[in-house]
């Protein structure tokens, strides 16, 4: 199902060009919802300035993608088809989920290609994204706009009165910024915007009703950070981390959030009058050494207009409450139960080195170990519960994500852990001197061939080799005895609509399914493929194509010829 949103293509492609008026609409995100899920990445253009039309790429559409409505428990099925030009990635940050479905540099997708991963939701509620994460051009593809909201719902979240109506109370925000060069394309001479966007619209306002409203706020950034508040100076709450609700509301004035990072926080417009307006602000002036956009300058490699600044992120028009308006903030959430330090039986050390600041300069690195495709930093035991401490001595500021599990922060060095981030976390913001633990159990979805990612989620950083790897692997599992890959066949061949695949052993399970042409185009990427129901080949041109078939037990690739009548 897709709820529409209100903003038209048309009105997209003008959402910044317009000289009559000081703000332009919010751009909300469609919705898509159930279990199979079409995504079609494709290069685009918006009208961002008078003048020529910006390149820009997306899903689904022109600038970000649509929001993903998943339930708990439910099976979601991925059909990414990648229209770019360029080879690309899509990974679901955030998301627990087998390896080979992650959508790390690993699964690269070419161009003309379908990928289809699939999992079982695990996850809580709460908010999480997908983006690009291709090595050495995550910058360039998200520079590009290609991204989009995950919004996950479970039981326990329905059963609070908590706003929940998509575009109405419960907003989704995505927050951006963009330089231009002279013919209007996006420019990354300086890894910090000039103009803020939100959800791809520059210089926003959105209308809010006189209630509590949730607003699900996502720093999608290439490098900058942002510390978040109001114009009034109000409070708020902050009602979720990146990984799930807190056990109660958080009153702040203030959150800072860096790349990747996410919270869900509860405002009181019913304290306004019909009528009035307020903004949301990034009180980004005077922040500590290192913070992402604290730098004084103005222009040059690491300038921008917004830099060192208190700036306008979003204008609010306070509207007349709707029917079944939220109008009192609960006084709890949920009941998590966290890892502590005590259940940790594996202490791992990980420090930022290299780096150094300018045009030029070394890129920053973990362990003085930038990455490498080919080589696995850590291989950790199926089920085991690890303490991770990052050390940060450096120049700079880092965002630092890990795939596959949300964990609990336990210290901080520069003081205590805030309270607002005190849920699960997947993302947090590494300061300069500062050295932070965490506590993570990696549960199932053992797979010593695919890797997870641990990374600095500063896109520069990421690109310039700031990221490790890890394998969850069952150790305590005898081990596979060598034998040779079964056989399987296709039929019917040659075929017209759908060829299905029969394995000679019935035991055997298939780890990973490719299809090319003649030619060597990649046309199908399916991991761990679901059998039962064929493959669909019907928008296959008629040819000869061949399909590598990969044995779970021994990794080893078998190939077949079919040919599409």
């Amino acid at each position: 199902m897709m709820i529409k949103s209100f903003l038209t293509g048309i009105s997209l492609c003008f959402m910044a060009g317009s000289t009559q008026a000081q703000y332009n609409t919010l751009h909300i995100p469609d919705t898509l919802s159930g279990t199979t899920f079409n995504l079609n990445m494709r290069d685009t253009f918006v009208q961002y300035r008078p003048g020529n039309q910006t390149i820009t790429a997306g899903i689904n559409g022109t600038f970000w993608g649509p929001t993903l409505i998943f339930n708990q428990g439910d099976s979601v099925h991925m059909n990414v088809h990648n229209y770019l030009n360029d080879t690309t990635t899509l990974h679901w940050h955030g998301m627990h989920l087998p390896a080979v479905m992650d959508g790390g540099p690993h699964q690269t997708i070419p161009t003309g290609t379908v990928w289809q991963p699939y999992w079982k939701v695990t996850n809580n509620a709460s908010t999480f994204w997908y983006h690009p994460h291709l090595h050495m051009k995550t910058e360039m593809q998200l520079l590009q706009g290609i991204g989009g909201f995950i919004i996950v719902r479970d039981p326990a979240e329905a059963a609070l009165a908590l706003p929940r109506t998509y575009g109405v109370d419960d907003i989704p925000l995505a927050l951006t910024s963009r330089s231009f060069d002279a013919s209007n394309a996006f420019t990354n001479t300086s890894p910090y915007g000039d103009y803020m966007l939100v959800n791809g619209t520059m210089n926003p306002q959105v209308n809010l009703p006189k209630q509590y409203v949730r607003l699900r706020i996502l720093n999608v950034e290439l490098e900058r950070g942002y510390n978040l508040g109001f114009s009034d100076n109000r409070t708020f709450w902050v009602i979720g981390n990146d990984g799930g609700l807190l056990d109660a509301p958080v009153p702040v004035t203030r959150v800072k959030l860096l790349i990747g990072e996410r919270a869900e926080i509860l405002v009181n417009l019913g304290t306004s009058a019909v009528g009035d307006t307020l903004n949301l602000v990034a009180y980004n002036a005077g922040q500590e050494f290192g913070f992402p956009g604290s730098e004084p300058n103005a222009t040059g490699p690491f300038g921008s207009l917004l830099n060192n600044i208190n700036f306008t992120v979003m204008h609010m028009n306070v509207t007349a409450a709707t029917t079944g308006a939220i109008t009192s903030l609960p006084t709890s959430l949920v009941s998590n139960t966290y890892l502590t330090a005590a259940d940790a039986t594996v202490l791992d050390t990980i420090k930022v080195t290299q780096g150094t600041p300018g045009p030029g300069g070394l890129p920053f690195s973990f362990d003085n170990t930038p990455f490498v495709l080919s080589y696995i930093n850590k291989d950790l035991g199926l089920n085991s519960v690890h303490e991770w401490t990052v050390t940060n001595n450096n120049v700079f500021g880092h965002s630092f994500h890990i795939h596959d599990i949300q964990f609990k922060l336990i210290s901080r060095s520069s003081g205590p852990v805030a309270s607002y981030e005190s849920g699960w976390k997947d993302t947090y913001y590494l300061h300069v001197n500062e050295t932070v633990s965490f506590v993570a159990k990696f549960t199932d979805y053992a797979d010593p061939i695919h890797p997870f990612m641990y990374h600095c989620h500063i896109a520069p950083h990421e690109d310039g080799g700031m990221m490790g790897q890890f394998v969850v692997d069952d150790q305590t599992s005898v081990a596979q005895i060598q034998k040779e890959p079964s056989d399987f066949t296709i039929y019917p061949n040659p075929a017209n609509t759908r060829i299905y695949v029969a394995l000679s052993d019935p035991a055997m399970q298939v780890y990973y399914i490719t299809i090319t042409n003649s030619i060597g185009r990649t046309m199908y990427m399916l991991p761990r493929p679901q059998l039962a129901g064929g493959i669909d080949v019907s928008y296959f041109a008629p040819g000869t194509y061949f399909m590598q078939l990969t044995d779970d037990a021994t990794k080893k690739v078998i190939t077949k010829k079919f040919v599409k009548e």
